[in-house]
């Protein structure tokens, strides 16, 4: 096959003003490398250098981060690209270049390799309706980070205000009445006072916006047709942050490679006779958390998770150990009911639906019985797609 028509992976080091690029081969031969820039004359350069090779793959470094700028513009020209995880490139960087030298040009080298070498890799897609659900949800985590900064400072001012200070869950009505109370008499106290109202302040403001961005959120994921937040412990956030970050479902083959991207699947550090598992640090950090307080929700409440947890205590389990396999079961939940409804979409789409896998359908929002206490699964098989389960 001459250059013309053989396929091509052109592994992309992506930056803001500039992106570093190798040209592969099938046979891993490089055949074209470059370094351009983010601007329309440098963007302009890079996809007439690229259109040589007729049949071509962009394979991206985080395209959920630093990458996505140049990944859009690139789907929008009709290029086909995937999405190459940071964490996956490193550890092929580090064998493929000795020492783990780190430059564009090797990161760039790495990347092209691992969309040459894996398959299964995730498509990226110009999906409008997920890319508003990032731009709102990642808008709400920032009013949520903010919300926590300015309760920490006022803290710190009330507790040199008033002996003791005040309680922990303290809304901002409750801030102000408290504040009202104090009458300062030095130069010092009255700077506090005056700050600490001013917080109060931007804290009704956080909670308006807060309220207006989690009913935006709700709107736009009932058009979205998930029952993720029927879940209990997920809400319109959490929900999101999901849709946002697993996209399709059907790219994990099983509930335990699931497992082990959201951090959830403990670690085999069994020696010999002794068997034992320690605590995954890796995965997605973010769907980490939204698991976690979904746990935590559930724990606070008299649900099957609850009940569930005291069991896994009663075992012998420390709280710690328990928790980790509730959340190990929170997992499994959130991804039969993320699989359910992918099949009720296909089933409801023009185009019919693909598989049938009745084992694979969600049963309800609690944890049961079963093989959650897996550790992190064995490498992929060739087929990457999970079999769509009947929607119902």
């Amino acid at each position: 096959m001459n250059q013309e028509l053989a396929r091509v992976v052109i592994g992309m080091d992506p930056h803001k003003r500039s992106v570093t690029i190798e040209v592969m081969q099938d046979d891993e031969s490089i055949v074209g490398s470059g370094r351009f820039g983010t601007d329309l004359a440098g963007y302009r350069d890079m996809v007439t250098m690229a259109r040589q090779w007729p049949v071509r793959v962009w394979a991206i470094e985080g395209c959920n981060g630093i990458g996505r700028h140049i990944a859009l513009r690139l789907l929008a020209d009709g290029e086909q690209a995937i999405d190459v995880p940071p964490k996956l490139s490193a550890r092929v960087r580090a064998f493929a270049t000795g020492q783990g030298r780190k430059t564009d040009a090797t990161d760039a080298h790495s990347i092209a390799l691992v969309g040459t070498r894996m398959s299964g890799l995730r498509p990226v897609v110009n999906d409008e309706q997920l890319a508003v659900l990032r731009v709102l949800v990642d808008r709400r985590r920032a009013l949520g980070e903010d919300h926590t900064r300015m309760i920490s400072q006022l803290h710190q001012l009330l507790l040199e205000l008033i002996p003791g200070g005040a309680k922990r869950d303290l809304s901002a009505a409750q801030a102000k009445k408290l504040l009202a109370t104090v009458r300062p008499r030095d130069v010092a106290g009255k700077a506090r006072r005056r700050v600490a109202a001013e917080l109060i302040s931007d804290l009704e403001r956080i909670y308006a916006r807060k309220k207006a961005a989690n009913k935006e959120l709700a709107d736009l994921l009932t058009t979205t047709g998930t029952t993720l937040t029927r879940l209990h412990g997920i809400g319109p956030s959490g929900a999101a942050r999901l849709l946002v970050e697993v996209g399709d479902i059907t790219r994990f083959p099983d509930n335990n490679h699931f497992a082990s991207w959201t951090g959830t699947a403990p670690i085999d550090a069994s020696s010999g006779d002794h068997v034992r598992h320690r605590l995954s640090r890796g995965g997605n950090r973010q769907i980490n958390r939204v698991l976690h307080i979904m746990a935590t929700v559930q724990l606070r409440n008299p649900t099957e998770g609850r009940a569930y947890f005291d069991r896994t205590k009663a075992r012998g389990k420390t709280s710690n150990e328990a928790m980790r396999c509730l959340k190990r079961r929170l997992s499994d939940i959130v991804f039969r009911t993320m699989l359910n409804d992918a099949a009720h979409t296909m089933a409801t789409s023009p185009g019919g639906q693909r598989g049938n896998d009745s084992d694979s359908s969600a049963t309800g929002s609690q944890p049961h019985t079963g093989t959650s206490d897996k550790p992190l699964p064995g490498p992929v098989n060739t087929q990457p797609r999970t079999a769509l389960p009947v929607a119902s």
